[in-house]
């Protein structure tokens, strides 16, 4: 049940914008399942091909954000083309029951993710990317589900179906129900059916039973109804939004095999981006495959001109020498946990061409033009220009990390450790030499055949492999002489004991050099003392356990707070030279010690300068979407049970802007 009065209400605003436009920007909705509908073939030879041509027309609704279960999909297809084949038969099956098939294919997508690690940071496959191909498959049944949309829905609806974070079994049915008594109220809409069948082209799923209309009535209501906003819908969306260089997929694949256009270094680029799952930051892209920022940068804009000189294709409106990428690329500001500043992702078109080209004989590594032996200096005065903390704390944060040898920061989440993190071993090192920083992040599925060593299987049993820090450490063996600095994010969420096992001991700065006997392989093995390990865990995260004793004794710990009052935030405050900045940072300290104040919260829950850093222009747009989408989430989160607290905050932070 709903309120039907509202759901009318706005189903006459919804009218009065369908033609004009709704329809437009969310035509692609109908033109995606016509698509699936025209290609679908699970008998079929080819699957790969039928899968990339059936899925050719989603767009953002499998790839958005920093989420592309499409790419990652057909790139499992690619490598396990029979167990992929058989999820879809699986997820299809309508005799068995929907949630067990929507965790099956999950489960089964992490299960070869895991076993190729060859695409990317993750499998995608979300019950959002799952609900998407149920919908795609049958559209009269099934819409696609997500749960901050059909919050925002009920919410806006007034209506009494329940929806709880980690209840899926429970919100899957709710949500097909409620979704159902919408669609049943815009089935008796003769002038809305009649809309609808006026746009309706060749192009274009018919229909029938109204429920992508229903897909998008919930999509309407939670955009621009819901006081919720979704911030997920609204950061889902890359630029340029009003051009393309409108070149279809045989457009591309002509020019990539055009050597003129595409040339070696510019394959490389494509390559590298496709392995990284189409998207990737310039920053990425560096410290995987090596070469500079500047090589990705300079070889992509190249490349963008050749190909508007040869096709003709248009010329993006107002472009500057930094925006060719458009020509490629659509493209996002990174976001405060993703590595770099701006991220990439190639245009659809451009990313499927490259699935026909073979790109098997070009090296991603160490381009001929851009040498990685020619290390750009750093500091301990770059350092305490980048980074706000007082030169004092750094000797400190060095002196401690040389000692000890191991070292984890911690702080509030936004307080810049990741960033930090890079610095001091670039400042120690002298240099900025990626070559010799390892970064990764743990999560409860790591594990020590992960870190050290385990036996994977391989097509004729199983074979011993050795892990990223076994092979780092033999890395920095190797070179006695020169520090390195093994980087862990989140160094809280693994089991650490697990994880390390008998290097426990070893990583202690008294038994660096020492060895001991391995469990796989039976040999002998020692963590160097020119190697340092920089753990870094947020001590706001309430669902995470508390670190090891027994690894506690091994670390040291470093807080970083935010650094609002440090002399560098100030200079940076004062380059904008903006009142309206000045006052909301005025009020994030004061609201930092109301938080230090709450007995329930402390000082590790206040909110980190980081989200107001990294910015070129200090717009009111830009000052707004931090409150929003940033303070506003996490501010909920703090005082769920306290309304009233919340609310006054809104309005103070809201206030800075009037």
């Amino acid at each position: 049940m709903f309120n039907e009065d509202k759901l009318d209400s706005i189903i006459t605003e919804y009218k009065k914008q369908f033609i004009q436009s709704q329809w437009p920007k969310e035509k692609f909705k109908w033109e995606a399942v016509k698509c699936f509908q025209d290609n679908w073939d699970i008998s079929t030879d080819n699957f790969i091909e039928m899968l990339i041509n059936s899925l050719a027309k989603t767009g953002n609704l499998l790839s958005s954000k920093n989420n592309f279960p499409k790419d990652t999909i057909i790139n499992l297809s690619k490598l396990y083309p029979n167990e992929v084949r058989k999820m879809f038969i699986e997820l299809f099956d309508e005799n068995k029951n929907i949630y067990k098939r929507i965790s099956t294919f999950k489960e089964n997508s992490e299960a070869l993710f895991k076993k190729s690690q060859k695409i990317g940071n993750s499998h995608y496959q979300t019950e959002n990317a799952i609900t998407t191909y149920l919908w795609l498959r049958y559209p009269d049944k099934y819409y696609i589900y997500k749960f901050s949309e059909v919050v925002a829905v009920s919410n806006e609806l007034e209506s009494n179906y329940i929806f709880k974070r980690g209840k899926f079994a429970n919100n899957i049915e709710n949500f097909f129900n409620f979704y159902d008594e919408i669609c049943s109220k815009l089935q008796s809409d003769t002038e809305l059916k009649s809309m609808l069948n006026s746009v309706i082209t060749d192009t274009c799923y018919s229909d029938p039973k109204l429920k992508t209309l229903t897909l998008d009535v919930g999509f309407f209501i939670s955009r621009y109804y819901s006081n919720e906003n979704d911030s997920d819908i609204l950061a889902n969306e890359w630029e340029p939004t009003d051009y393309s260089p409108k070149l279809s997929i045989e457009d591309w694949e002509n020019l990539l095999n055009d050597p003129d256009i595409f040339d070696e270094k510019s394959l490389k680029v494509m390559k590298c981006i496709k392995d990284c799952g189409g998207t990737a930051s310039c920053t990425q892209l560096s410290r995987v495959y090596g070469d500079t920022i500047n090589f990705y940068n300079t070889t992509s804009s190249n490349l963008a001109k050749r190909i508007v000189e040869k096709t003709g294709c248009p010329k993006p409106a107002g472009i500057k020498n930094n925006k060719w990428w458009s020509v490629l690329y659509l493209g996002r500001s990174a976001e405060k946990n993703e590595e770099g500043s701006f991220i990439w992702k190639l245009r659809d078109e451009l990313s499927e061409a490259l699935n026909k080209v073979d790109l098997s004989y070009i090296d991603k590594k160490n381009s001929t033009d851009f040498s990685l032996n020619q290390k750009k200096k750093y500091t301990k005065e770059n350092f305490l220009k980048d980074v706000y903390i007082s030169e004092e704390k750094y000797d400190k944060l060095v002196t401690v990390l040389k000692r000890k040898k191991n070292i984890i920061l911690q702080g509030a989440p936004g307080v810049g450790k990741t960033f930090l993190a890079k610095r001091l071993a670039y400042s120690i090192m002298g240099e900025k030499d990626d070559e010799r920083v390892k970064f990764i992040q743990f999560h409860q599925n790591y594990s020590y055949e992960d870190f050290v060593m385990g036996y994977k299987p391989i097509k004729e049993g199983f074979e011993l492999k050795y892990g990223i820090f076994y092979n780092f450490c033999q890395k920095a063996t190797k070179n006695p002489d020169k520090d390195y600095f093994f980087i862990i994010d989140e160094i809280n969420r693994g089991n650490l004991s697990k994880i390390f096992g008998e290097l426990l001991m070893l990583i202690e700065a008294d038994y660096r050099d020492e060895k001991a006997t391995l469990a796989y392989d039976g040999l002998d093995f020692s963590v160097p003392k020119n190697l340092h390990i920089i753990g870094m865990m947020n001590i706001a995260d309430r669902s995470l356990a508390m670190i090891d004793y027994a690894l506690r004794r091994r670390f040291s710990f470093f807080d970083i707070e935010p650094a609002f009052d440090s002399e560098g935030f100030s200079n940076y405050q004062k380059e904008f030279s903006n009142n309206t900045f000045d006052r909301l940072i005025k009020k994030i300290k004061e609201l930092n010690t109301e938080i230090t104040q709450d007995k329930s919260l402390g000082k590790g829950f206040c909110i980190g300068h980081s989200y107001f850093c990294n910015t070129e222009e200090c717009t009111l747009e830009w000052m707004k979407n931090i409150v929003e989408f940033d303070i506003f989430p996490m501010l909920s989160e703090y005082w769920f049970d306290d309304e009233s607290k919340l609310n006054e905050w809104k309005d103070i932070l809201y206030g800075v802007f009037k």
